[in-house]
């Protein structure tokens, strides 16, 4: 079974940016959260999955689909929603949802209705008149109701309040709770993703950091406390990062895939202590310059 999301050697260079090379692997039936800071490079990702700007070199497929060769056949089965959809020129909600469907076979009017429903929109509003955390969940009623295999979402939470991501989340790990659905969600929302998503990736200046389930990356990573009498050189030993220094005290990001703690031991270190990261905490040690 080929996997929702596949990315091998994606490269795209800027003026002032370059993306890649990125590797990213979604598997089927996931919730994955794409991170990175502002200006990593996640939306210039999804824009080039979609066929939006051209790449430099890699590959990209979706369910099997090449973006490309195979755009139609993919975009068949896979749903997008960011906060610059503009749907006002349809002027009522029910008139937009009239144009969308028609484009969709497997559209479920019952479910769009559950939906519209549950985000609380009705069919008569105005668009216009429609707050902007409204029209994103109008965009997710949209894309959701057609139920495609594959949703890619850009910032879908922006906008909301507690209660309204709440509500999104709840419908989207509705949606792939038989399996067979995907939802790839590039967000700032870090506290929600790990609460509802499975898997993560991070990136930073254009390069995959990590990627994995959530529970065994927040394994793989501790912050580790010691005391060192002597000065100690870690700035360039790989999966080491040095987060403060006072003194003769020393608080480090252990990557414990590349670097464990008989290692600081044999280096000096003493008492030392270590505990576990929730990931919003990873993405700041990670993310910061």
């Amino acid at each position: 079974m080929p996997y929702a999301v596949e990315i091998r050697g994606l490269q795209k260079r800027y003026k002032n940016f370059t993306l890649g090379p990125l590797d990213l692997t979604v598997p089927q039936g996931a919730i994955y959260g794409f991170v990175g800071p502002n200006g990593s490079g996640k939306t210039t990702t999804i824009d080039l999955m979609f066929g939006m700007g051209s790449k430099d070199a890699g590959n990209i497929s979706v369910l099997g689909f090449d973006h490309l060769k195979d755009e139609v056949d993919m975009k068949r089965h896979v749903g997008y929603v960011s906060p610059e959809l503009n749907f006002q020129p349809w002027g009522r909600v029910r008139n937009v949802i009239h144009f969308v469907r028609g484009f969709y076979p497997t559209w479920d009017a019952g479910y769009c209705q559950s939906l519209l429903n549950a985000f609380h929109i009705s069919p008569d509003e105005r668009i216009l008149a429609l707050s902007f955390g409204a029209r994103t969940k109008l965009a997710l009623v949209l894309a959701l109701s057609w139920r495609p295999h594959v949703l890619v979402l850009d910032e879908p939470t922006t906008g909301l309040d507690a209660i309204s991501k709440q509500q999104v989340f709840s419908e989207l790990l509705a949606a792939v709770r038989d399996g067979d659905r995907t939802v790839f969600i590039s967000s700032h929302a870090i506290t929600d993703l790990e609460r509802f998503a499975d898997h993560v990736g991070m990136i930073k200046n254009g390069r995959l950091i990590f990627e994995g389930e959530i529970t065994g990356v927040l394994e793989r990573y501790r912050f580790v406390d010691f005391t060192a009498d002597q000065p100690l050189e870690l700035a360039d030993q790989p999966g080491v990062l040095v987060q403060a220094k006072a003194d003769n005290r020393w608080r480090v990001l252990l990557d414990r895939s590349r670097a464990t703690i008989d290692w600081l031991k044999s280096r000096g270190a003493k008492d030392i202590t270590d505990a576990p990261l929730t990931l919003e905490e990873l993405f700041v040690a990670l993310g910061r310059d």
